[in-house]
């Protein structure tokens, strides 16, 4: 999963000109005929509806990607462009929740469930023109496990201390073995691995520099990918623009080459008003996230057919907040990263606990969704009804019930000046930080604010921007409490490992531990273990029920509430199937998407 729940698209003023509604974009320099882009044998033929080729394709955000690597990434605003530009050996179809052919056009497994064999097309080609070929996929493995290169990958396949082995048999046929039989091998190996060009990333790997390779300030033409799309042209603060990849190895049925658009343009704007305006004005073509408070204007303006107001249904993401509750020294100052009377509060979960019911779920529900959102307790939402465990701890809204765990832990009012103080006469004050540029999210951040001011606590609410505090929470460490949330993973627990285990990269009250702070984190580590070595789904079911009631009741993260799904998009677009089951709620098939004028 990465961070960031429900990042607004938005717009602004940029150096070219933009329109949606299928307006075609000047291409950099005439494109080659078809013969000079051969397909590979067989190609990949898409099961969607034949369409027109042509027309640039406008969605907004409001903030630029980190970077365009998909293996060193951990945030939303990345995913959104990187998610186009590569393709995996398998590719998922999200709202049939099926595996289903990528790079790979055949598979086979062991009887013992534990060697799987996969078989590349034959001439398939990087967007460079370079074949793509095993060499390849053991370069990407190799790249997730070196210990040297972080990333939030590799915690996934981690069984134990274990891990695969990838091996190429010939230059189309790569064999892969796991210790033990790996549960979700299908979805996370094969459709969730983006595989990168050896040739053009191996030196990176061999002189240390892979963690900014593929960075915003690599030049365009050496983004090398074999996703629909590649890079044309970034500028920072305004937009990235996508142009198609004349290699990409799919066509419809009538042996035309997808994607359909000859670009696809990301631009920013400041806040997410503007997204909503840009959409319904005409100038942008999708809106993968119209918010709950903006459905009756969505509604009523969807009624005059320029698009297609579409309603998935209960959302994936939750938002929540959480305490810093890293107990390590920072090496360079020598200074601890939590000052360590906070961290005696943060560590305790009668602290948390009564954090959780101090909250009024329902208020935020009300003043910021327009009641279209149901309370969130637990770390599954009942949109995910595969995986949802509905007998989870609850904390309604219980103001009493906070005051009397506090003061079990010796947090109360000592003078009666409404001001709570811990056992040694400190006040109880830290910060709340979360994103700028998404306007629910800081409302939602000044209510919990108010409900802890409630208690007696001191609590500054500090927005600051999306990737500044991405690196407080994954680098610096350098914060007291945050409101965000996470997306971008699918709906099986595996995709969650990086973020439930001690060592995971997005581990965020306490990321990657050496070993377990708690025993309560022991046992989801082994947990989550555990739930990925049986093909019996009530035996997973039944351990991934238990980490969700650990983590109800031990409250590192803090849910708040979970909105309904809402999506945009023109109506003049075909092939559209909105599905609440991806993050990209209508443009997770975007290379499907085409204009029907």
């Amino acid at each position: 999963m990465n961070k960031g729940l429900i990042p607004i698209f938005t717009f602004c003023a940029a150096a070219i000109v933009l329109a949606g509604c299928g307006k075609s974009s000047t291409p950099a320099a005439p494109e080659k005929s078809a013969a000079s882009y051969p397909l590979p044998e067989p190609p990949l033929v898409a099961k969607c509806q034949p369409g027109i080729r042509g027309g640039r394709f406008v969605v907004a955000t409001f903030s630029d990607p980190k970077t365009f690597n998909p293996i060193t990434a951990d945030e939303s605003s990345s995913q959104d462009i990187y998610r186009f530009l590569f393709a995996s050996l398998l590719g998922y179809d999200t709202p049939s929740q099926t595996v289903e052919p990528g790079l790979a056009d055949w598979w086979t497994n062991s009887p013992d469930g534990k060697t799987w064999t996969f078989r590349l097309r034959k001439n398939l080609h990087w967007s460079d023109g370079a074949p793509l070929t095993a060499d390849d996929v053991v370069f990407t493995w190799n790249v997730i496990c070196n210990p040297k290169i972080d990333n939030v990958m590799h915690d996934q396949f981690l069984i134990g201390r274990k891990t695969f082995t990838v091996t190429k048999l010939d230059d189309l046929t790569v064999q892969v073995v796991t210790p033990e039989i790996y549960a979700p091998f299908l979805e996370n190996f094969g459709a969730g691995v983006p595989i990168l060009p050896k040739h053009i990333l191996e030196k990176a790997v061999t002189n240390g520099t892979f963690a900014s390779a593929y960075g915003t300030d690599t030049p365009a033409k050496d983004i090398v990918g074999s996703g629909p799309f590649i890079i044309q042209e970034y500028k920072p603060s305004q937009y990235t623009l996508l142009a198609r990849n004349p290699y990409f190895f799919e066509v419809d049925s009538n042996g035309q080459r997808l994607p359909y658009f000859d670009n696809v343009i990301y631009t920013v704007v400041p806040d997410m008003n503007a997204v909503s305006l840009r959409m319904l004005t005409g100038e942008s073509d999708a809106d993968d996230f119209v918010l709950p408070y903006e459905y009756d204007r969505f509604k009523e303006a969807s009624a005059k057919g320029d698009f297609r107001f579409l309603e998935p249904g209960i959302g994936l993401e939750n938002s929540f907040f959480w305490f810093n509750e890293n107990t390590n020294v920072n090496a360079q100052t020598g200074r601890p990263y939590v000052d360590p009377k906070k961290l005696k509060w943060f560590r305790n979960e009668k602290f948390r606990q009564a954090c959780s019911y101090a909250v009024n779920r329902q208020a935020i529900i009300n003043s910021i969704y327009s009641g279209r959102a149901v309370p969130a307790y637990g770390f599954v939402t009942p949109g995910n009804k595969k995986w949802y465990d509905p007998n989870i701890k609850k904390y309604p809204y219980d103001p009493a019930k906070a005051r009397a765990l506090l003061k079990e832990i010796g947090i109360e009012d000592r003078n009666g000046d409404g001001k709570m103080e811990d056992a040694d006469g400190n006040p109880i004050e830290f910060v709340l930080n979360t994103n700028t540029g998404n306007d629910a999210r800081q409302k939602a951040a000044v209510l919990i604010q108010s409900d802890l001011q409630k208690l007696g606590f001191k609590v500054i609410c500090q927005p600051i921007e999306f990737n500044t505090l991405v690196n407080k929470i994954d680098s610096s460490y350098d914060y007291d409490c945050v409101l965000l949330g996470l997306g971008g993973g699918s709906t099986d627990p595996s995709s969650n490992m990086n973020v439930i285990k001690s060592s995971g990269f997005t581990h965020q009250w306490f990321p990657r531990q050496k070993t377990p702070s708690t025993a309560w984190e022991a046992r989801l580590d082994y947990l989550m273990d555990a739930q990925m070595k049986t093909l019996d789904f009530a035996e997973r079911k039944k351990d991934f029920d238990e980490v969700q009631e650990i983590l109800s009741k031990q409250m590192p993260m803090i849910f708040t509430v979970t909105p309904y799904y809402y999506a945009a998009i023109r109506s003049n677009i075909g092939n559209v199937r909105p599905t609440a089951l991806s993050y990209y709620r209508v443009t997770w098939n975007i290379e499907e998407l085409y204009f029907k004028k």
